[in-house]
């Protein structure tokens, strides 16, 4: 599963892109994460001490409050795009807790959002993955950069958006192939369908939480997942539709520049890059 490291490293792979200036390594920004989080001790209640950094940080918080199971995690969301490397692996990634052998390699995505900082709500900046496994330092990378400046859908992110962002970081896991073009669970399972009509081939892909988030049932989020894929039928035949179907699944991990930046700022406090 994603961990606030794998947010931290795309925020730093744009920022350093944006500002013409060299990147830390997933690596480092790893180890310096682990140094980070031991230096923002939670201060007791009614200790009398200020409250740390850790404490007043979501991110952080979220990583106190569950760190025996999947720290900062909620359900992955928005809307994506494919990369054109479509191959379905056969994958399964581990769990977030420290027992477990890190994670290195994963089919991805990368979904940058603007924060609204009147209402604090979301709305979709870019967002692009790939179903190929991929080792981490080079697909959040690589995808960090594409989701922000390539996403057809939007302009290019500019600097200046850079303190209205979030990131969010979605691994993907446990692809299989469905039976039928319902067998799957809405809020468990991304889907990825591939169908061809007039001698033309079709694709794409939802998120797992797209369809619980929209409210869609199983047929509403089929055919939305047509429409996207650019087919124009009528919507009371979509069954006629040789629909090939897999499910997968995915959690995110979600970050927010300010969160970024505190950590950043205490890596150059500490001469860390």
């Amino acid at each position: 599963m994603a961990e606030i490291p794998h947010c931290l490293y795309c925020f730093e792979t744009l920022a350093a892109h944006l500002e013409s200036r060299e990147s830390m390594t997933l690596e480092e920004v790893e180890k310096s994460w682990e140094e980070y989080y031991r230096d923002a001790d939670i201060v007791a209640p009614g200790s009398g001490e200020a409250p740390s950094s850790k404490k007043q940080m979501p991110a952080l918080r979220r990583v106190a409050e569950n760190s025996s199971s999947s720290s900062g995690i909620s359900s992955p969301s928005s809307a994506s795009t494919m990369s054109l490397d479509t191959e379905t692996p056969a994958t399964s990634t581990s769990s977030l807790p420290t027992s477990q052998p890190a994670i290195t390699e994963s089919p991805l995505f990368v979904t940058w959002n603007t924060v609204s900082l009147r209402t604090g709500k979301t709305s979709l900046r870019g967002c692009i993955g790939t179903f190929a496994d991929m080792e981490l330092d080079e697909g959040l990378a690589s995808y960090a950069i594409t989701s922000a400046i390539h996403d057809t859908r939007f302009d290019p992110i500019a600097r200046r958006e850079l303190p209205s962002l979030e990131v969010a970081v979605t691994l993907l896991t446990d692809f299989e192939d469905c039976a039928d073009a319902m067998d799957w669970e809405l809020g468990t399972h991304g889907l990825r369908i591939s169908f061809t009509e007039r001698g033309r081939r079709y694709g794409s892909t939802y998120l797992p939480s797209v369809a619980e988030e929209q409210g869609w049932t199983k047929e509403e989020t089929l055919v939305s997942l047509m429409r996207k894929a650019g087919w124009a039928g009528r919507k009371d035949k979509w069954q006629d539709v040789d629909l090939t179907v897999v499910r997968y699944q995915g959690r995110k991990v979600e970050l927010q520049y300010p969160e970024y930046k505190h950590w950043r700022d205490w890596v150059n406090a500490k001469g860390k890059a």
